[in-house]
């Protein structure tokens, strides 16, 4: 009875659940039927996906239980930062610009007519590696691909890196060969001359002079002929104080005096001997040039080189220096037997004696910036120019019939030529420095006969002034600023031998007409380009920027200073120098 319940039962359920099943099947049918279709790309993409995920998984799994990577070091981490931009320098103009940086790309708009673009064309610093001989540092290493990294190195490995880093730094010496050792003197040689100011001259108040470091007083009233700042009224006679105080400024000062190239010895020469030009005996006048090297030979210094290797400023003329034993005009000091191993910076040098050099009189422009500098070059090249040639200054009395009386007297009968006469009976025009400089601006060509001496201050005034000097004796540029002054005297300048112009065969109006206006452009934009290295900057700046008329005297003299000590002359035979030889028989 129990075996035929079963079948009941199930019979009874089937009949049930047959009703059900037709509609359930309708519904599964439709569902197929109407369903969006998978795309062919998706689902391969899907299966790929799926099988690269499972293949990666496994592959790191099995890769960690092979072997832990190690911890990579310095040399194999990749900086993908960008590098900091490079520093921005303010540029000046200093040469003519090379052929191939034309070629440099520049996304500025391209200068006008007056240039207003500055240019640098003096040749890039060396690299770190030219100067040092250390090689570049090897190239970033790259990950090879299917090679185990290998193990990090032991921490005694790291501690050896390090004494070679630092040997590489000691290596590393910008200042190298150009080391410079300022022999610190008793004050009397120096100080003690400034503070007893009123004594220095007989006839002009050094005392305002010497204030700013040298430079003298501030010039703010400029009636927009000058710009408002780094102008001063410089004495001629202060370059002592003016180079002294940017020594300090030199970024390569030493202690040691065996490091040095050259040794600097602060002695106020200049200031010492024109306290004494007038009213005093010789004795009085040598005194303390002759303590002086006393004092130096008793020094260690000294003992190195014989001092050889010292030098000097004397912010006066040579022949100030050189009195003769019959003379009653200047001091002894470079017929000292001592200080003829010695190298004198004078303002103007004398033609036979190899131990003088001539560098630039101070100007009353001192800029403290770069761009102090390329704005004055902007402004002279863009100046108004009414005259062919200009001539200021005095005539000499009692001595009739010089150059200078005949340049003057062919300029006053010119209508091209602007004359500003200076003397006993006319106005102080040529003691105010905004007076010349407005003068000498206003000409293409500035006349600079011998004077008291071959060299004028005016030349320097003149060039800076954006004027083609007009040079009479080569004893007035060409033999004597051979550091500061190109070469190719053609380029900057005109040369009218004197005696011509003395004797009337040659006018000097009739010279400068020869030139064309392209050629007059020409040398004044040699001339605007020489204006940096003819000027010291403000002595209370710091180095940098722009290389003036006191880094190209240091870096001439430590060039010297090694000739000597190589065993050298000082100059290298220049044929274009001898050739002026023959006018030094006579001024």
């Amino acid at each position: 009875m129990g075996s035929g319940r079963a079948p009941a039962a199930a019979l009874r359920a089937t009949r049930w659940l047959l009703p059900l099943a037709v509609p359930a099947c309708c519904v599964v049918w439709m569902l197929l039927a109407f369903a969006p279709p998978t795309p062919p790309a998706l689902a391969a993409r899907r299966r790929e996906s799926f099988q690269v995920s499972v293949g990666g998984i496994v592959g790191a799994m099995e890769r960690r239980a092979a072997v832990t990577p190690p911890v990579l070091g310095n040399e194999d981490i990749v900086h993908a930062s960008p590098r900091p931009p490079a520093k921005r320098h303010e540029i000046i103009d200093t040469a003519p610009a090379p052929p191939e940086s034309r070629g440099r790309a520049d996304t500025s708009p391209p200068p006008p007519p007056e240039r207003e673009l500055i240019v640098d064309a003096s040749p890039p610093p060396p690299k770190l590696e030219e100067i040092t001989g250390a090689s570049p540092p090897p190239p970033k290493r790259q990950a090879r691909v299917g090679t185990q990294p290998s193990p990090p190195p032991p921490q005694p490995a790291r501690e050896e890196r390090q004494p070679r880093a630092q040997k590489r730094a000691a290596v590393v010496d910008r200042c190298a060969g150009r080391y410079i050792y300022v022999q610190e003197l008793p004050s009397r040689f120096n100080s003690d001359l400034l503070r007893d100011c009123q004594s220095l001259s007989e006839w002009t108040d050094m005392c305002k002079h010497v204030a700013n470091a040298g430079m003298g007083p501030r010039l703010t009233r400029t009636g927009g002929v000058l710009p408002p700042t780094g102008w001063y009224d410089t004495n001629q006679f202060a370059l002592e104080i003016i180079f002294h105080n940017r020594m300090r400024q030199y970024g390569c000062l030493t202690d040691d005096a065996s490091r040095a190239a050259a040794v600097y010895v602060p002695y106020y020469a200049g200031l010492d001997v024109g306290r004494h030009l007038w009213g005093f005996s010789n004795n009085v006048r040598d005194a303390l040039a002759e303590d002086l090297v006393d004092w130096l030979r008793a020094t260690p210094a000294w003992a190195a080189h014989g001092g050889r290797d010292h030098f000097l400023v004397g912010g006066r003329i040579a022949w100030d220096f050189r009195r003769q034993d019959s003379g009653e005009w200047g001091s002894r000091l470079l017929l000292l037997p001592e200080a003829t191993n010695m190298t004198a910076l004078v303002l103007e040098s004398g033609p036979w004696h190899v131990g003088d050099v001539g560098v630039p009189y101070p100007t009353y422009f001192h800029p403290s910036r770069a761009a102090e500098v390329a704005s004055w070059q902007r402004a002279v090249r863009r100046a108004r120019r009414p005259w062919l040639f200009a001539f200021a200054g005095a005539r000499r009395p009692g001595e009739g019939g010089t150059l200078r009386d005949t340049v003057i007297d062919q300029c006053a009968r010119s209508r091209r030529c602007g004359l500003l006469q200076c003397g006993r009976g006319r106005r102080n025009d040529c003691y105010a420095p905004v007076n010349v400089m407005r003068h000498l601006k206003s000409a293409a060509f500035c006349l600079q006969p011998p004077g008291d001496s071959y060299t004028r201050r005016s030349a320097f005034d003149a060039m800076l002034a954006g004027c083609v000097p007009v040079f009479f004796h080569p004893g007035s540029a060409y033999t004597q600023y051979r550091w500061h002054l190109p070469a190719d005297h053609a380029r900057y300048s005109v040369f009218v031998p004197g005696d011509s112009v003395r004797n009337g065969t040659v006018r000097v109006e009739d010279v400068l007409r020869r030139f064309g206006r392209a050629e007059v452009a020409a040398m004044r934009e040699q001339v605007v380009r020489m204006i940096p290295g003819i000027v010291y900057r403000d002595t209370r700046a710091p180095a940098g920027g722009f290389r003036d008329a006191f880094d190209i005297a240091v870096d001439g003299m430590i060039d010297w200073v090694g000739r000597i000590k190589r065993g050298l002359p000082p100059w290298e035979d220049d044929d274009d120098q001898r050739r002026w030889n023959g006018y030094f028989n006579s001024r």
